[in-house]
Parts: C-alpha cells; structure tokens; sequence
C-alpha cells in the first residue's frame, strides 16, 4: 500500500471509532432505571474539588474590625489599648485564614437526556460517582 492509502485508511478508522465512541456515550444513560418522577435527574460521573479564588482580603478586613470592637471592650487605659490591637492582629489573620479556607465541588452529571451538567456546590452530602442526584437551582441532591 501506497502512503496516502494508509493515511486515509487510517483517518477513516480514527473517524468511525469517534463515531462508536460517541454513540456509546450517548447510550451510557440506557441501562439506568429511571425514576418516572425524576425528569430532571442524572447519574454523577465525576466529583472534583476545586479551591475558592478568594485572596482572603475581605475576611482579613472583617476579621481585624471583628477583633478590634471586641478588643476594645477588654480593660481599661494601656490595656485597652494592647487589647484592642491584638484583637485587631489576631481577627486580621483568622478572617484571612477563614476566607482562604472556602473549598467547593464541582459535580459532573449526567442528565437523563444524555446532556451534561455541571453543579457547583460546598457539601456532597453522601453525593459520590455513581449516585442519582436531582438538579435543582444549579445544586445536586440525593434522589431518594
């Protein structure tokens, strides 16, 4: 065989095994047994977490004056005064540590039709891959 025979023989394999691919995909929701009350129901595929893009910035601002009120309330004169500071360092910092500390998944699923969804959300709530969850307002809950 000639060279461009080869190619195009093998670009039309890569093509009709896409093609298969595809249409296995499509068909993974046939062997679920469906709820008849579940329209808006689907199969999770993945769990991933991901990491908040927050700098902690806000929770630092909220904490140091958080800290510094309480602070203010502790003694009188220069120990007030030492107070008021350290509750404003020691708010600053926690804050900071709280705001930078917000995790979320993302929760892939499979929907009934075969379409794709995406849920973004702070717990699982006993959600893993394999579960039947129903999507609502963008969040997925356990089908039970």
């Amino acid at each position: 065989m000639n060279k461009s025979v080869r190619l195009m023989f093998t670009a039309a394999l890569l093509v009709f095994a896409g093609m298969a691919a595809a249409q296995t995909d499509k068909m993974a929701n046939t062997n679920v047994n469906w709820p008849e009350d579940c329209a808006k129901c689907g199969v999770v595929t993945q769990i991933e977490k991901v990491s908040d893009a927050k700098s902690g910035t806000g929770g630092a601002v909220i904490g140091a004056v958080a800290g510094g009120l309480l602070g203010n309330q502790v003694g009188g004169g220069t120990g007030k005064t030492v107070a008021t500071v350290a509750g404003v360092a020691g708010g600053a910092y926690a804050g900071k540590k709280i705001a930078e500390g917000n995790k979320e998944y993302k929760i892939t699923i499979r929907m009934r039709d075969g379409e794709i969804k995406h849920a973004h959300q702070e717990t699982l709530n006993s959600i893993k891959v394999g579960s039947m969850v129903r999507l609502k307002d963008g969040k997925a809950k356990l089908y039970k």
